[in-house]
């Protein structure tokens, strides 16, 4: 087996409000994805792992894989390392830098912890998750198509916790190289998923399936995607950056070994064609645990926007609309200084 080409990530800035450096944003805006690593605090990489690893403990590792965490540990959980990831400053500010936008501009429409494992013996499934198709992700992240290029409207990523030595299945992306680039034509449109195209997960299956269908479009396929495909080689605290029209996909996972990352996406506030992957974080106000209440009330105004808090100076704002929501929140503690002096002003 050839040895894959590595995508190796590099460090950010020390800069809270720009913690991505000029290259980094340039490589995200021209060529798809970045790499990017310990743009978290190592710790918090460690004990989000940990969280994942003992959900994941005692799964069935033998069946048929999938995306995600079957709602367990998405935002908003009560296991808050997931929590503290997503609403991070500097991931905030990071996603804002790659959009060129004030982060209260932002919104978050996915962030799941999630485990992928290798199994001793393979599946006969079409829907399996172990060697994946190349692919995009637009198609069930938003309802139309992404705009031209130039024009990107959400930012996707994927955190790393364990160590590619040790658990394979990195990440495979192919770099966009200009305008001119023949995997990136517009619009995007020969994958599984798409037009004529059936939904299928698996690599092999996939692609047969693109060959019964279109054989131009399955050569297209191999020539320009599968044999430009690079690897990000990922530690803990690596961080891919990448976007809804960006090809990439996952590879196999060594057979016992398990992955965790967490995936996040952010969207334009206006963009609002993306859909949110999850429930609506307000249903996790019907938990018991009060959880999510205290979360609102102890998150950065910043961060609360992101959630679709309306912001301060919002027409929703006024004396006796604050004083509702400051009386709902009040016994967690929550501040509404900031909401009151805007409608002052």
């Amino acid at each position: 087996m050839t040895a894959p080409a590595w995508i190796h990530p590099t460090p950010p800035t020390a800069d809270d409000a720009r913690p991505l450096t000029d290259e980094q944003v340039a490589q995200w805006r021209t060529g798809g994805a970045s790499v990017v690593q310990d743009l978290l605090p190592p710790a918090l990489i460690a004990a989000a792992g940990n969280d994942a690893r003992d959900h994941y403990g005692t799964i069935d590792r033998d069946g048929p894989g999938d995306f995600g965490s079957d709602g367990q540990l998405v935002f908003p959980a009560d296991r808050g390392h997931v929590n503290e990831i997503t609403l991070h400053p500097r991931l905030l500010a990071a996603v804002a830098q790659l959009l060129g936008c004030p982060v209260r501009e932002l919104r978050l429409t996915q962030s799941d912890l999630w485990a992928k494992w290798g199994r001793s013996q393979p599946v006969d499934d079409p829907y399996d998750n172990n060697d994946q198709r190349i692919h995009v992700d637009y198609p069930n992240h938003m309802l139309t198509h992404p705009p031209t290029w130039d024009a990107p409207e959400a930012v996707e990523m994927i955190i790393y916790m364990d160590r590619v030595e040790g658990c394979g299945g990195a990440t495979g992306v192919v770099v966009r190289t200009g305008d001119d680039d023949p995997a990136y034509p517009y619009p995007i449109i020969d994958t599984p998923g798409v037009g004529p195209y059936p939904w299928v997960n698996d690599r092999g299956r996939a692609e047969e399936l693109m060959l019964s269908v279109d054989q131009s479009a399955a050569d297209w396929r191999a020539a320009h995607l599968y044999a430009r495909e690079q690897q990000v080689h990922y530690s803990p605290g690596t961080v891919l950056l990448y976007r809804l029209d960006t090809w990439h996909r996952g590879t196999p996972i060594v057979p016992g070994a398990l992955r965790v990352v967490q995936n996040i996406t952010f969207r334009r506030a206006e963009s609002e064609w993306i859909s949110t992957v999850h429930q609506g974080w307000s249903w996790a106000a019907y938990r018991r645990s009060q959880s999510f209440e205290r979360l609102i009330a102890r998150c950065s105004v910043d961060q609360r926007t992101v959630l679709g808090f309306p912001a301060p100076g919002h027409r929703s704002w006024t004396t006796a609309t604050i004083d509702a929501v400051g009386q709902r929140y009040a016994p967690h503690g929550i501040d509404l200084s900031e909401y009151r002096a805007a409608i002052d002003n």
